[in-house]
């Protein structure tokens, strides 16, 4: 089983490309992700390479930009090119199939995610919850 599922915020806007001949698009980003523990208490996080394909490609890069939250679920990958300089780079990053907006710009909070599988972009309100309500 191969299976990945990331929070975090972007460190800068995704990059949006489509492939030569047959017009795909493709976003790629870095997901910057919390540790869950830090030494010496700072903070800490890992620097996740992301992949997204198609429609959810350009979803990704029309609605989210640089520290915007969102999470991701998808597969690992590993893969390898030779660099221009003739050196063998080998490249680990996360294909996501799946990507939930959590955060959105200046306005509302809403919620939103494209779902690879059914083809179907799904946008949801969040509705603010009044703490004052609450017997405990």
């Amino acid at each position: 089983m191969n299976r990945v599922v990331l929070i975090g915020r972007l460190t800068k806007d995704p990059e949006l490309r489509f492939t030569p001949g047959t017009g795909k698009a493709v976003a790629s980003f870095i997901l910057a992700v919390d540790r869950r523990f830090s030494s010496n208490g700072q903070k800490e996080a890992d620097f996740i390479p992301i992949v997204v394909w198609n429609k959810q490609a350009e979803a990704t890069a029309n609605y989210v930009t640089k520290g915007k939250l969102i999470g991701v679920a998808g597969r690992i990958q590993t893969r390898s090119y030779e660099a221009q300089d003739g050196t063998r780079r080998y490249v680990t990053e996360v294909v996501a199939d799946e990507v939930q907006f959590l955060q959105w710009g200046d306005g509302p909070q809403r919620s939103g995610q494209y779902n690879q599988d059914n083809q179907q972009w799904r946008d949801e309100e969040i509705t603010p919850i009044d703490d004052g309500d609450i017997p405990f």
